[in-house]
């Protein structure tokens, strides 16, 4: 059983300790990457030696936040720590090595299921982002530029820029706090956010174009599949945060996208929520997770399959509502 530490007994573990490895999620979003970089950086102005192990799904919008502390192939970690990754199922695989011996999980994931010999977890907090900035100042009371830059990003990609529903008082003083120490916003914000490629768009089109509405359109289902990428051109990086257009539309409280991985059947599904309904308890059924209003799932079958099981178990979530 995993040895749960308050943010005090965090910074002290990682302040007795050095030679530290930070894994990340497979699919990495900013937040894994900039709360993994973010550390990795605090770490290192405290003397210590500290690495990020290379995620191979990164993408060129995030790539930065780890670039500079990518572990080298003959570094032999004491103490690995992973951050964002409530299971290990979600580790890459070049990750695979670490597994059985990871000494910190810093998360904010109310799905973590407590698989490191220690865990720092605050569910309440809107990214782990806020969490390592909690630890770092209680390391440190200090955050340096480079810091900061990582950690807006970590904090603005999973609050959509601050305009999800997780985004708290604390997430938008956190964000000061970050601003203050020089995280370039502005810039951020227009790279994150109002800055998209012709690719992005005709992905969006075609996206939009095949919404399936149910439910009094109180649900909203799209499909991305392999043909459809290849069409407009889209790589991984152009799909950041695609999976908040249905829930965008006005009157949808439950918005999915269903994305086609390979020609096996493979398909990652993509949830997010309005209350009174739980992306994290549809993912859950098909053994994901994540949170209230936003969550994650494999399923291996094809995507009218997936559909005919989401109208099923959604039929049954709004019957007991």
């Amino acid at each position: 059983m995993s040895e749960l530490l308050t943010i005090d007994q965090t910074a002290t573990w990682l302040k007795e300790r050095d030679d530290f490895l930070v894994l990340t999620h497979r699919r990495p979003d900013g937040d894994t990457l900039g709360s993994g970089g973010a550390l990795a950086q605090c770490l290192r102005e405290l003397g210590k030696t500290a690495y990020v192990l290379c995620n191979p799904g990164a993408t060129p919008r995030y790539i930065h936040c780890i670039e500079p502390y990518i572990a080298p192939d003959d570094f032999e970690p004491e103490h690995i720590i992973s951050v964002d990754t409530a299971t290990v199922d979600l580790f890459p695989p070049n990750a695979a090595e670490y597994l059985n011996r990871i000494s910190l999980s810093i998360d904010h994931h109310p799905s973590n299921t407590f698989y490191a010999e220690h865990t720092c977890l605050n569910a309440k907090h809107a990214s782990c982002g806020e969490v390592v900035f909690d630890i770092i100042m209680k390391m440190t009371n200090h955050i340096s530029p480079e810091t900061a830059e990582r950690l807006y990003i970590a904090l603005s990609t999973d609050t959509g820029c601050f305009s999800f529903n997780n985004t708290t008082a604390n997430t938008l003083s956190v964000a000061s706090q970050l601003i203050e120490a020089g995280a370039p916003s502005k810039k951020l914000n227009k790279v994150l956010f109002r800055t998209k490629t012709r690719s992005r768009i005709k992905v969006e089109g075609m996206l939009l174009s095949g919404l399936e509405f149910s439910f009094d359109d109180k649900v909203a289902i799209a499909s991305i599949t392999r043909d459809m990428l290849a069409a407009s051109g889209a790589s991984e990086d152009d799909l950041d945060d695609i999976a908040a257009i249905p829930c965008s539309i006005e009157g949808v409280s439950i918005g999915i996208i269903i994305r086609e991985l390979s020609s096996t059947n493979k398909c990652k599904l993509s949830v997010r929520t309005n209350p009174p309904y739980s992306a994290r308890q549809i993912c859950e059924h098909f053994g994901g997770g994540g949170h209230d209003a936003a969550a994650g799932c494999i399923i291996n079958k094809p995507i009218p399959e997936i559909k005919e099981l989401l109208k099923e178990l959604i039929e049954n979530i709004m019957e007991l509502k």
